[in-house]
């Protein structure tokens, strides 16, 4: 027992001799980060706000097309299922996070206006037949919802796109100051070897470490949400040309 003892103490008095390197050099980052110089320090902080918005889209994007996605199912099921268009109309309401029905919503306003302007013509009221266009208004306002719900859902890509094309060069741009400081400080260091500069060039390629984390995931984000965005889009094209063929063959009919 004893000898364990004394076994254990040798062990701890070796570990706390000068001579015998500690654990893992302690090189953490925020020492980096807080040992750094004001510029890089500045980009540090740029790069970190810019990768704290994305995050803060990415959450709120992937909400908004889960919904999207959800609700355009559901309504395109109620389309089909509905047996008149005041049904579905009443309907789309409640389901304003989908794109398809936004564009239905709007093809079927139009459509009734149409509607109202052809009843008028057949009962002889010429003032109605200049504002009746056919089936190219119905078309033009669904073109229109269809504008306005891309708008809605691209909101916040543009700043996905931007962080992922800038952030590096951002972060570069700090190491390449950081490494300049770091070389300039060898006029007034003592010694002029490695050692002298590693700390400095430590510190300024946190920067190019921190603008790629931030610009990676902004890719990866923005190609799946532009993705959604493109089979969401896909949908609601697909559904405008065959609710304006119903149109045409019902509610247009020469």
């Amino acid at each position: 027992m004893v000898d364990v003892m004394s076994g254990l103490g040798g062990m701890a008095a070796q570990a706390a001799l000068p001579g015998v390197p500690s654990p893992g050099p302690q090189m953490e980052i925020l020492h980096l980060f807080w040992g750094s110089g004001w510029v890089v320090r500045l980009v540090l902080f740029i790069l970190i706000g810019f990768s704290i918005g994305c995050w803060g889209i990415a959450l709120a994007k992937s909400r908004e097309m889960r919904r999207a996605q959800k609700q355009s199912a559901k309504f395109v099921d109620i389309f089909w299922d509905a047996k008149n268009l005041a049904t579905i109309h009443a309907a789309s309401v409640d389901l304003k996070g989908s794109p398809v029905a936004q564009v239905f919503r709007a093809g079927y306003q139009e459509l009734q206006r149409m509607t109202k302007a052809k009843r008028a013509i057949d009962e002889g009221e010429g003032l109605a037949e200049a504002e009746f266009g056919g089936s190219e208004n119905v078309q033009r306002a669904m073109q229109r919802a269809r504008i306005q719900e891309v708008t809605r859902l691209e909101r916040g890509l543009t700043f996905l796109a931007t962080t992922s094309s800038t952030a590096p060069f951002i972060g570069l741009f700090g190491t390449v100051w950081g490494i300049m400081t770091a070389f300039m400080g060898l006029s007034t260091a003592t010694s002029s070897s490695i050692q002298a500069v590693a700390p400095g060039i430590a510190e300024a390629l946190i920067a190019t470490a921190v603008g790629l984390a931030a610009a990676i995931p902004a890719v990866v984000m923005y190609n799946r949400f532009a993705r959604q965005l493109r089979v969401l889009m896909a949908e609601v094209d697909t559904f405008a040309s065959e609710f304006l063929n119903i149109a045409e063959r019902h509610f247009l009919k020469k």
